[in-house]
């Protein structure tokens, strides 16, 4: 049964109208102009004769019957089922209420949410001297799920409710999302939705070849740029790591010492040291600045097939701990200070083949043996000792073969912003306790800012058994979701760096996105005719590049994009590696041609 309670009246009839939100441009439905507290519905602009519009609120209750009393199935839901208009209380990160509960009307999308949140923080859209007018918000609800299971022991039902945070933004309307999860929230109660600005920047699509840049003499395996943006690494089959001028696109050192493939590296977060792993397990540190070597260490029996440093803001400003993984089945933990190694995380029956190093003081492993497992990287606070194994992730059928951990792009650039600064840093010397302690500062706040209030770390496992599994590794074995799809096996993941969404590469030729926390499916882009390799996010989350075997690359606007936006071509052999810069300015990609080549916009 429905009831229809309010309907339009004189403006000029109602009193106590509270604070007004003047200004306010509603591009949806038949609002133009200011926007009042939810008693009072909204409010036409010329203050001469205005009306209440839109102000119709229905009610229903769950259990609907047809013209003949029959009861109608839950699931089958009308559109007319939902109500025009929505109380709406929005939320910061942090949990903090903005502005009063009002009433919306259930047509409005992200960009009219949008409209509000930016009077709500009296954002002035007419002022075009900063980006704020333009910064796109995402949206999120919160919804108990309710699950069912039998307790394999003793054969009694158990009942589970545990809460996950909807992307509202992947709905062209508030009506989509409620239509959705018609059973999970009541339009008689508060819509509490939290937003998110996207970026307070963008960053422009890369369309063109600028530079290509010789050197190798055998595959490019690895390229990475530095956490500022500034400098740019390479490794590949000829065993050196070369280092190389993104100003001028030329060669700055040609770094020996490797005696075999480089198959692994990685900058250390504050960008002072960078790291290689090669076929032999040998590890090798050096200082970009110098192109020296600053140490050789047989880490491992077999070759190195991962490694990931300590993020900056679990260690003080140090960055001396660096993890790795090989093909033994062993992953270690190493002082590069003392080259010394901490910590042997032993456990795996078969290779691992990808290690991370999460924000929450974990360690994660995924290994041919089929098993992901979770790792103590830190003593105190009753974790116990370093290398303890917390937990073991089950559930794929075959090996695992890449992870993505939701604050990747927050821990490789730690303390840096967009720009490639540190905030209100004057020092200039790395090597300084003054400049240790601000970085170390900086990369706190961001990755609080990046954390908000409540949010989990996301881990996604990506197997040969054409599966992606999502989990919250800090909290449970248990995964979130398993996530099919694919029609092959699926080579590499990445998160957005916003973690609002994360991508996966497969050899189906195919690149797949899915929403950061539900896991749910958003699109599949197509348009590869080989294997696709890599995946990397432009740093404001809104482009993905991609790397194939047919030796192009590729651009993507997100979400958006199913078919390519860009088709990056150039290369005369396969596109092994590729990486976008932390400051947006340029892609580069590595070839079994043995050319890197730089684009930009």
């Amino acid at each position: 049964m429905e009831v229809e309670t309010s309907t339009s009246v004189p403006a000029a009839a109602v009193t106590n109208t509270g604070k007004n939100l003047s200004g306010v441009a509603w591009t949806g439905g038949s609002l133009v102009g200011s926007l009042n507290p939810v008693n009072h519905g909204f409010r036409t602009a010329d203050g001469k004769g205005g009306y209440i519009i839109n102000n119709t609120h229905k009610r229903y209750k769950r259990t609907r019957r047809d013209a003949d009393g029959n009861v109608i199935d839950e699931n089958d839901i009308q559109d007319d089922d939902i109500p025009g208009n929505v109380v709406v209380q929005f939320r910061d990160r942090e949990g903090e209420t903005v502005g009063e509960a009002m009433d919306v009307p259930t047509s409005a999308g992200t960009d009219e949410l949008g409209t509000l949140i930016r009077s709500l923080l009296n954002e002035d859209d007419e002022d075009h001297s900063t980006n704020k007018a333009h910064i796109p918000y995402a949206f999120f609800a919160k919804i108990e799920r309710i699950t069912k299971t039998t307790n394999p022991s003793t054969g009694e039902p158990v009942v589970k409710t545990h809460t996950d945070e909807i992307d509202i933004t992947d709905f062209n309307s508030l009506k989509a999302f409620l239509k959705e999860y018609y059973k999970q929230i009541s339009t008689e109660q508060t819509l509490e939705l939290t937003y998110q600005p996207l970026a307070l920047f963008k960053v422009r699509p890369v369309t063109r070849c600028t530079d290509t840049l010789p050197g190798h003499t055998e595959a490019i395996l690895h390229v990475s740029y530095s956490p500022d943006g500034k400098h740019l690494a390479s490794g590949g089959g000829d065993a050196t790591v070369r280092f190389w001028d993104v100003n001028t696109s030329t060669p700055r050192h040609t770094c020996k010492g490797h005696k075999d493939h480089v198959l692994s590296t990685s900058w250390s977060p504050d960008g002072k040291r960078f790291a290689s792993g090669d076929k032999r397990g040998f590890l090798i540190l050096w200082e970009p600045t110098k192109g020296e070597s600053s140490g050789s260490i047989k880490a491992h029996s077999k070759w190195i097939t991962g490694m990931a440093w300590d993020p900056m803001h679990r260690n003080n400003g140090k960055c001396e701990r660096l993890v790795t993984s090989s093909k033994d089945g062993l992953a270690k933990i190493w002082n590069v200070r003392t080259k010394r190694c901490e910590a042997t995380l032993a456990g795996h029956t078969d290779s691992i083949e990808s290690v991370k190093w999460g924000g929450e003081g974990l360690i994660y492993t995924a290994s041919r043996d089929r098993t992901i497992k979770v790792w103590n990287a830190e003593e105190g606070d009753g974790k116990g000792r370093v290398g303890l194994l917390v937990r073991t992730l089950v559930g794929h059928g075959h090996r695992v073969n890449t992870l993505a951990v939701s604050c990747d792009y927050i821990c490789r650039t730690g303390p840096f912003d967009h720009y490639g600064k540190i905030a209100d840093l004057e020092v200039r010397d790395r090597d300084s306790d003054e400049w240790r302690e601000a970085a170390y500062k900086a990369a706190v706040a961001k990755y609080n800012a990046f954390k908000g209030s409540g949010e989990h770390e996301r881990l996604i496992s990506g197997s040969d058994d054409f599966t992606l599994m999502l989990w919250h590794p800090t909290e449970n074995k248990r995964p979130i979701k398993r996530l099919t799809g694919h029609q092959q096996a699926v080579n590499h993941l990445a998160f957005s760096p916003d973690s609002r969404f994360f991508a996966s590469a497969s050899f189906d030729k195919k690149i797949k996105l899915w929403n950061g926390r539900s896991g749910d499916f958003v699109t599949t882009m197509t348009g590869h005719v080989g294997a696709v390799y890599q995946v990397a996010w432009s740093s404001d989350a809104r482009f993905l590049v991609s790397a194939s075997k047919d030796s192009t690359a590729k651009l993507w606007e997100v979400p958006s994009g199913r078919k390519a936006k860009e088709t990056l071509p150039g290369h005369a052999d396969e596109v092994y590696a590729l990486d976008w810069s932390p400051n947006g300015a340029s892609v580069a990609t590595g070839s079994k041609d043995r050319t890197i080549k730089i684009w930009k916009h």
